[in-house]
């Protein structure tokens, strides 16, 4: 574990609202995720905290929350801004949040660093896309979404708690953008997800489908993404799963508006099941966030497929159930693109998430918090 690298930093304290349409304590359990019993999950809800858009720390601009998880040795969390240094250096922060299983009261910044290039600089403006963000054994692993546009490639890096450059994972065949967009990432829809297992091992998720593995989602058709598992202290892959998207699910309100849906986050339960996020939006409806449960075991290893559309063998995907739909139980939730477990200040067992707010008037910085009453 991590000791905390603000100890001395004063809280600031931001600005917040508490109202929530949805009781504290509304319960959602799904018993038998796929049907496997021995995977029940139960979630009892327990509060949300808004920031405005527009809060300042320490001069700079608070927003761009695409990633967060919790220290246990310290009992804070760290939470990285997708900013690509346009606003300031590209960075994370240190938070305090007092959150328990009636409610979120506070959230305090304790401080922000600056991530850092191989040479020890500060990206420049549009060098990096920074998307999600896990304690490791031997530093800080973190993601950069990359930039199919400028042919910048995704990639998995280790930083030090000051931000300073460690090592980069490899990065497997077809995932590098190309200029004529056969194949790898696309744009904007690249490394969104990261989780480390309890075996050591990390998984990152691409948002979408590859160039080369199909369509992105439509209100008709799912997607093909792909999830990475790599040995962490090598940084080499191990296997690649394939997650299937699913249809966007609601239709834009106006003809020819702007939707889609895809995975900004995945967080690990053991060592073969995980929680994903599927982040939903359509202009003129808002957003919509639901969470499935995976299981990667039985899942056909795609690492030399080079093409998901055009496979010469039968691919299973991973398993998947959905464990929680927020608009379903009365929230509205915003760009929800972060999730850890926590603990809460009332010692129990908290899965946290937070929104990006994309730095935008008409949306926030928004966190929840839900008890966890049973989990794998």
């Amino acid at each position: 574990m991590l000791k905390s690298f603000f100890a001395s930093t004063a809280l600031t304290l931001l600005s917040f609202n508490l109202a929530a349409a949805t009781d504290v304590g509304t319960t959602v359990s799904t018993p038998c995720p796929f049907g496997d019993c021995a995977a029940a999950i139960s979630l009892a809800y327990a509060g949300t905290f808004d920031i405005a858009t527009g809060t300042a720390f320490d001069g700079v601009e608070l927003g761009g929350l695409s990633g967060i998880d919790f220290d246990p040795a310290t009992g804070h969390y760290i939470a990285i801004s997708d900013d690509r240094s346009e606003k300031a250096p590209a960075r994370f922060y240190e938070l305090s949040i007092d959150a328990s299983a009636s409610g979120i009261k506070d959230v305090k910044v304790l401080g922000s660093v600056t991530l850092k290039t191989q040479t020890g600089e500060a990206f420049a403006a549009k060098a990096v896309d920074p998307e999600a963000i896990r304690l490791g054994k031997d530093g800080l692993y973190w993601t950069s979404e990359g930039d199919a546009k400028q042919q910048l490639p995704p990639f998995v890096r280790v930083m030090k708690t000051d931000g300073s450059f460690v090592r980069e994972f490899t990065l497997p065949q077809g995932f590098a953008p190309t200029a004529d967009a056969t194949s790898g990432i696309r744009n904007n829809l690249a490394f969104e997800g990261l989780a480390v297992l309890p075996n050591g091992d990390l998984m990152v998720g691409t948002e979408s489908a590859l160039n080369q593995d199909g369509p992105i989602s439509s209100l008709t058709t799912g997607a093909l993404a792909r999830m990475i598992r790599y040995d962490a202290t090598s940084g080499q892959p191990k296997a690649q799963y394939v997650y299937p998207v699913e249809p966007i699910s609601q239709p834009p309100k106006k003809e020819k508006g702007w939707n889609d849906n895809g995975v900004p986050e995945i967080l690990a339960l053991d060592d073969h099941r995980l929680l994903v996020i599927e982040r939903g939006f359509a202009e003129g409806f808002g957003t919509s966030i639901k969470v499935f449960m995976i299981d990667t075991d039985g899942a056909t290893d795609v690492s030399g497929v080079a093409s998901l559309v055009k496979a010469d063998q039968p691919i299973v995907p991973v398993r998947k159930s959905q464990v929680l739909d927020m608009r379903a139980i009365g929230l509205e939730p915003d760009n929800i693109e972060g999730m850890t477990f926590a603990k809460g200040t009332d010692g129990s067992d908290l899965l946290v998430f937070v929104a990006d707010n994309n730095f935008s008037a008409q949306q926030k910085t928004q966190f929840y918090a839900f008890k966890v009453l049973k989990r794998p």
